[in-house]
């Protein structure tokens, strides 16, 4: 409820292939030397018992992702995709071989290994439209075959596993993550099922593997019997039949421009499109794609005898409107087939998925938690600042409504005591520990956290429920949610060690000692804080000189009226049972505290909106931790721990009292204003 960087070591001597792609093309193809690396080192696991020590090594040319950094997503369109497979597709009678796209730029430290395996145009270039956003955190090689290769599915499969073998063997702790588009699935299924010993990640878009069940199936022997001269229709009806038009179309427009301008560009980009169709005559020409028609076949009857043997995670993207595949239905399959599977279903997606507007794969896989760099993720040094692109997609798009009804007020205290709109008075240099009262399924946070990225530009790593993040909430048919963006922003599974690496690291830090008997509360206890008695995050902060920020807010009970409880639920005898069925596989992380805080029991309280009134949040004035005693002296933390708790309290009750005295509390005055002033004017608050 609560809501890594550096430079990868140089690539290796390259040697120029056989084969030279056409100088207008965006691409360079190299055959690696593997000879040339250099093995790793394998790091060992840290005694559960203790807590490791993690210190920050610059190294010389280290890259290092700062929050709210420019990913270059949308910055291409579907046109590029026609425009680059148009000067690739000359073949030269060469092998399929491995490219590396120039569009991306040097990685991360560690970055792992993308092996992008595409769908049945066999081009490579697929992932065109995530090459920049990709290429900052992966290294990235497509797979390319060329037009008039008939090498077999067997062969294929040869091919990608000498490739992930040699790479496995000279840097045994790097995943390799196998990117596979439609046939591209199953070559991906195919080698994972065959090497259970490589530690691989796999990421199947729309995987061909049920193509034996394709609504197309009747047509493809028609297809045989076409007339040559007809063939030039195919593409068209495939096109069709394989993506959304319009939403391949979007792709690379802005959404935040007004509409009219919108649909201007989104005509003109159709009006430029539709003649580039023509060009999928070249890229699957008629003997290639009964070619390809047998090559999926035998394609999905080798990987669909061989699923039971795939070991490694597997995240799997469906979409809703794929007319060429049931891929909705393939991925209730594989999520119950499949030992260790994640579903991401795009309800209003065609079949080129990678191809379509609104679907940043590196979100996707970032907020599915398969990010990883080393053979364990860690939810710390794994995590990768949230982009723009992100920034935009959730708070300008997504959160807009929600940060207009409630206009929040943001308000922190100076060192001297003084009062100041905004967040003057929060440290801009951690360690930072923020802690505060848990509002009613942290309705608050989303906010909270916009703010501190446009203020302070920080990430805010909260401790939140380790439920949030259990196998338990996966389903074959969940769409990107607000628990997956917690992923993107900041949240990490409550620990005494993942809090006690942040503050080590220097990070901001946001925890709600009331945990979920604060945010799933009871009716008439709004405010009221459920705090364990032991002082132990104070002492925590303290080892690191970390600055603790209390703060309040209040707006619940304007956005919210509880119509059923917990104490409620336990009093209806069906809802009591799926109360329990619901907590039966759910661990209580407080069962050894006394109290009220250790009830936490997870129900899902029912609640009426309200006419939304204002958010208002309350920064104190920060205490310093640095130079007191107070690790081996418990009376003093207890002394700053009851310090703490009385000043959120306090901090509450202010607010509570002076919101009465603003004029704009109400929806319908700041709506007026806004419509007055502009929807980008501050609208004024209770004087200070």
């Amino acid at each position: 409820m609560s809501l890594a960087f550096a430079s990868l070591s140089p690539i290796p001597p390259l040697r120029s292939t056989t084969h030279n792609f056409n100088s207008r093309c965006t691409h360079r193809t190299f055959a690696l030397n593997y000879a040339s690396k250099t093995e790793e080192p394998e790091t060992s696991r840290p005694d559960k018992r203790t807590i490791p020590v993690e210190k920050k090594v610059e190294k010389p040319g280290e890259i290092e992702l700062e929050v709210l950094y420019d990913d270059g997503f949308g910055s291409l369109s579907v046109n590029d995709y026609f425009r680059a497979a148009k000067d690739v597709v000359r073949d030269d009678g060469g092998p399929p071989r491995w490219f590396s796209p120039v569009e991306c730029s040097k990685p991360v430290n560690n970055a792992p290994l993308l092996l992008f395996l595409p769908g049945s145009d066999g081009v490579g270039l697929g992932l065109i439209l995530h090459h920049k956003s990709l290429g900052k955190v992966f290294e990235i090689r497509c797979l390319h075959i060329p037009v008039k290769d008939r090498t077999s599915f067997e062969g294929l499969i040869h091919i990608v596993e000498k490739c992930t073998k040699s790479e496995h063997s000279v840097r045994p702790n790097r995943p390799i993550f196998l990117l596979g588009d439609s046939f591209g699935g199953c070559l991906a299924l195919a080698v994972a099922a065959r090497n259970p010993n490589v530690d691989l990640v796999l990421v199947l878009v729309n995987p061909a593997t049920s193509f034996d069940k394709s609504p197309l199936q009747p047509l493809f022997p028609l297809l045989e019997n076409l007339p040559s001269n007809l063939h030039v229709t195919v593409p068209y009806m495939l096109s069709f039949v394989m993506g959304d038009p319009i939403k391949m179309a979007m792709a690379g427009i802005k959404e935040d421009r007004p509409s009219p301008q919108t649909i201007e560009k989104l005509s003109n980009a159709l009006t430029s499109m539709l003649p580039l169709l023509s060009e999928l005559a070249e890229i699957i020409p008629r003997e290639t794609l009964l070619w390809k028609l047998k090559l999926l076949k035998s394609a999905a009857a080798y990987t669909n005898s061989r699923l039971h043997a795939v070991k490694a995670p597997v995240l799997v993207l469906t979409s809703g409107k794929d007319n060429l595949l049931p891929s909705a239905d393939e991925g209730d399959r594989l999520f119950s087939t499949l030992k260790n599977c994640k579903v991401r279903h795009f309800k209003d997606n065609g079949h080129t998925l990678l191809l379509e507007d609104g679907v940043n794969l590196l979100t996707v896989i970032k907020g599915a938690g398969m990010y990883r760099r080393s053979r364990r993720r860690d939810v710390i040094m794994d995590h990768l600042p949230p982009t723009k692109s992100e920034y935009n997609k959730t708070f300008i798009q997504g959160e807009r409504w929600f940060s207009l009804a409630t206009s929040p007020v943001y308000f922190s205290t100076l060192p001297s005591g003084e009062i100041v709109r905004g967040l003057e008075g929060v440290p801009k240099k951690g360690p930072v520990l923020l802690v505060s009262y848990h509002m009613l399924w942290g309705l608050d946070l989303s906010m909270l956290y916009k703010q501190f990225l446009d203020e302070i530009k920080v990430t805010l790593f909260g401790m939140a429920h380790p439920v949030i993040f259990s196998p338990g909430a996966e389903s074959s048919r969940r769409q990107f949610t607000h628990y997956d963006s917690l992923y993107l922003f900041g949240g990490i599974p409550v620990s005494p060690v993942n809090m006690y690496r942040l503050l080590q690291r220097g990070s901001f830090v946001l925890l709600f000692p009331g945990g979920a008997r604060e945010a799933l509360h009871r009716k008439g206890e709004e405010y009221k804080l459920f705090w364990p008695k032991q002082p132990e995050f104070v002492r925590m902060a303290a080892r690191f000189g970390a600055t603790i920020v209390p703060y309040g807010v209040v707006g619940e009970d304007d956005l919210t009226q509880m119509v059923l409880d917990y104490d409620d639920q336990k009093k209806i005898p069906f809802v009591r049972d799926w109360v329990e069925d619901m907590n039966k596989d759910f661990q209580n992380i407080r069962s050894n505290l006394d109290g009220e805080v250790a009830d936490q029991e997870i129900c899902l309280p029912f609640f009426l909106p309200k006419v939304p009134g204002r958010f208002y949040y309350l920064f104190g004035k920060p205490i310093e931790t640095k130079g007191k005693v107070l690790l081996q002296d418990r009376e003093n933390a207890m002394a700053m721990y009851s310090q703490i708790k009385s000043e959120v309290e306090g901090l509450i009750s202010y607010l509570k009292k002076k919101r009465e005295e603003d004029p704009y509390r109400s929806i319908a005055q700041r709506a007026l204003f806004r419509a007055t002033w502009g929807p980008s004017a501050q609208i004024p608050t209770f004087e200070l």
